[in-house]
């Protein structure tokens, strides 16, 4: 069996998929043409927050689904759900395709928020610990922990600041304040895209064909996926500065996608109709 790219899209693509792409589509739309106006307000309101801060609601488990950070986040997604989705939808049907897609995206978004809660658990004892003893080498391990670079020179100057003048009132101070703004902003940090769900059709594509051949690569769906997942799970665990992707929140969608398929196995629906 052989993944191929469907001759005319909008006669091969399922129902579902043709309207989740296109909705994407206008939704990213609506992104880059409101940004200087609208951008933070649409920002603070659709893309998911930490349950812990103020700006945080549950329906943002279901909009920060449609939203995408840039025209690359937006095409690898849709073009993952399109070749690996539309066998998927014709085999379950649009209402349960539809269903796995969501509980994968929002089960996902939801497991995120569990590591995340974890994550900011660990900076505030951690930033407690340089503000209690606010020397040089707790800044230095707390860097080396979090990547407190912001890529301009407030970081660069504050950590030459300390190293120069690590008694002085005034640097203590300012450096102090630089690590609650870093604590703050780490934790209003938002997720948004439908990359939980999109995994957890990928892996539920390699788990039902593990043998199918993967355009264009002539290489079989569980080595492609599994590498893929692989990858995943070396970047989560091994932060690489400048990287902002939530590695743990792709996972998850595939975790999601392995209970469902499971679960579903279970109830006896050979196809999940």
């Amino acid at each position: 069996m052989t993944v191929t790219k469907p001759k005319n899209f909008f006669l091969t693509t399922p129902i579902v998929i043709k309207n989740l792409i296109i909705i994407n589509g206008l939704v990213f739309l609506a992104q880059v043409s409101l940004r200087n106006s609208l951008g933070p307000w649409i920002d603070d309101h659709l893309a998911l927050h930490y349950w812990g801060s103020e700006l945080f609601r549950p329906y943002q488990f279901l909009t920060h689904l449609f939203m995408h950070e840039s025209l690359l986040h937006l095409l690898n997604n849709l073009l993952t759900l399109w070749l690996f989705g539309s066998l998927l939808e014709k085999l379950w049907g649009p209402k349960r395709f539809l269903i796995f897609y969501l509980l994968c995206g929002m089960g996902a978004a939801a497991l995120y928020m569990g590591v995340q809660n974890y994550q900011n658990l660990h900076l505030q004892r951690d930033a407690q610990q340089f503000l209690d003893q606010p020397n040089y080498k707790n800044f230095v391990t707390l860097d080396n922990r979090y990547d407190l670079s912001s890529g301009d020179y407030v970081y660069d100057e504050t950590k030459d600041r300390l190293a120069r003048f690590p008694h002085d009132p005034e640097v203590i101070f300012t450096t102090k304040e630089f690590i609650r703004q870093f604590v703050d902003s780490y934790t209003n940090t938002y997720v948004l895209g439908a990359s939980g769900a999109v995994f957890g059709i990928l892996f539920a594509f390699g788990f039902l064909f593990p043998n199918a051949v993967v355009w264009p690569l002539p290489w079989r769906a569980k080595y492609v996926i599994g590498a893929y997942i692989l990858l995943e799970l070396v970047l989560g665990f091994h932060h690489v500065p400048g990287d902002n992707v939530a590695h743990f929140a792709h996972l998850s969608g595939v975790l999601i996608s392995y209970i469902l398929l499971k679960a579903w196995a279970k109830s006896g629906r050979s196809n999940y109709h």
